[in-house]
C-alpha cells in the first residue's frame, strides 16, 4: 500500500507528466528530422500532381475525340485529306477566313483546323453546287419553256445567294448555343460559388459543376470542362479565364472571367467576387423575364385584331342578322 500512495503523490504525478511531454516532444522532433513528415508531405504532392496528369490527360484526348465514340474510318479520314488539299491549293483560307471566322466557329462549338477547312470549303462548293441544282431543276421541271440564259441568270442569282448560306447556318448555330449558355449560366455560377464557399479550389469548382450542369446545357458543360483542362495545363491562369468570355462571346460570362482575373491577380476574395456576380445574374435574369412579360402585350394585339374579332362581330351580328332574314327584313328595306 505504501508504494501505491507514493505513486499517487503530487510530485510524482507532476514527474511523469512532464516526462511523457518530454517523450512526445523529442518524438515529434526526431520523426520531422528523419524524413517521416516530410515523406508524407511528398506523397500528398504527388497524389496532387498525379490528378493533375490524370485531369490533363483525359481532357486533352476528350478534346482531341478520343471519347467521342465515333469511329475513325479510313473513309472519314479520306474526306478530311481531301478538303484538305481542295482548301490548300485554291488557298481558300485568305479568301473566306479570318480571325473573326476562327472565333465564330469557337462559339458555334467547332474547334480546331478540321472545322475551319469544312467551312471554307462549303463557302467555296456551295455557290457552284446551288448553281448547277437551280440551273438542272428550272430547266427541266418550271421554267422549261423558258430560254436558257434566263434560266441561267434565275440559277446564278440563286448560287450568289447560296454563297451567304454557311454563314448563316454558322450564325444560327452561335445564336442557339449562345441561349442555351445563357439560360444555364446562372444556375452554374450558383453551383459554382457553393462549391467555392465550401473549400474547393477553382479547378474542382468548375470541374465539379461541369458534370452537374450537363443536364441542363451541354454547350455550357463543354465550355467549363475545356476551361477546367486549360487551367490545368496553361502557365497563366488569365488566359483560360479570358479564352471562356471570348469563346461564349457574352457579357454575363465576360464579366465574371474578368472579375476571377481581377481576384487571382490581386489576391483578393474569389468567394465575394462569385456571390457579388451570382447576384448580378440573378438580377439580370429577373429583368429579362420583366422584360419579355411586358413586351407579351403588343405581340398579343395582331393576333387579337387577326383572329379574336372577326370571329367575336361574327358571333354578335349572326343572330340579328338570321333573324332579320327570317322576318323579311332586308325585303321590306328593299320594297
Amino acid at each position: 500500500m505504501g508504494g501505491i500512495e507514493s505513486l499517487m503523490t503530487r510530485d510524482f504525478l507532476i514527474a511523469a507528466l512532464a516526462a511523457i511531454s518530454a517523450a512526445a516532444v523529442v518524438f515529434t522532433l526526431g520523426f520531422s528530422f528523419l524524413g517521416g513528415g516530410g515523406t508524407t508531405i511528398k506523397q500528398r504532392i504527388k497524389r496532387v500532381a498525379l490528378e493533375r496528369e490524370k485531369m490533363r490527360s483525359d481532357e486533352m484526348a476528350r478534346l482531341r475525340g478520343g471519347n467521342s465514340g465515333e469511329p475513325r474510318t479510313l473513309r472519314r479520314v479520306a474526306n478530311r485529306e481531301y478538303v484538305k488539299n481542295i482548301v490548300d491549293r485554291f488557298d481558300l483560307q485568305k479568301l473566306f477566313a479570318d480571325e473573326k471566322t476562327v472565333e465564330q466557329l469557337a462559339r458555334a462549338g467547332y474547334r480546331g483546323q478540321g472545322p475551319l477547312n469544312t467551312f471554307v470549303f462549303l463557302r467555296f462548293v456551295t455557290p457552284f453546287g446551288l448553281f448547277i441544282f437551280a440551273f438542272g431543276y428550272l430547266s427541266l421541271t418550271v421554267f422549261s419553256d423558258k430560254p436558257i440564259y434566263l434560266n441561267a441568270i434565275y440559277a446564278l442569282f440563286i448560287g450568289l445567294v447560296g454563297a451567304y448560306l454557311p454563314s448563316l447556318l454558322l450564325k444560327n448555330r452561335i445564336i442557339k448555343r449562345q441561349q442555351s449558355i445563357k439560360r444555364a449560366w446562372p444556375d452554374a455560377l450558383d453551383l459554382i460559388l457553393l462549391c467555392v464557399e465550401a473549400g474547393m479550389s477553382v479547378e474542382h469548382a468548375f470541374k465539379r459543376v461541369a458534370k452537374e450542369i450537363g443536364m441542363q446545357s451541354i454547350a455550357l458543360a463543354e465550355e467549363i470542362t475545356l476551361t477546367t483542362a486549360e487551367l490545368s495545363f496553361l502557365e497563366d491562369r488569365t488566359r483560360a479565364y479570358d479564352n471562356l468570355g471570348k469563346r461564349t462571346g457574352l457579357d454575363g460570362v465576360k464579366s465574371v472571367m474578368t472579375a476571377l482575373i481581377q481576384a487571382d491577380r490581386y489576391g483578393t476574395s474569389v468567394g465575394t467576387a462569385l456571390r457579388v456576380m451570382a447576384e448580378e445574374g440573378r438580377e439580370q435574369r429577373m429583368m429579362e423575364a420583366e422584360k419579355k412579360a411586358a413586351a407579351l402585350p403588343p405581340k398579343l394585339t395582331v393576333p387579337l385584331i387577326v383572329f379574336f374579332l372577326p370571329v367575336l362581330f361574327i358571333v354578335i351580328i349572326s343572330p340579328a342578322i338570321i333573324k332579320i332574314i327570317e322576318t323579311g327584313g332586308f325585303g321590306a328595306f328593299g320594297h
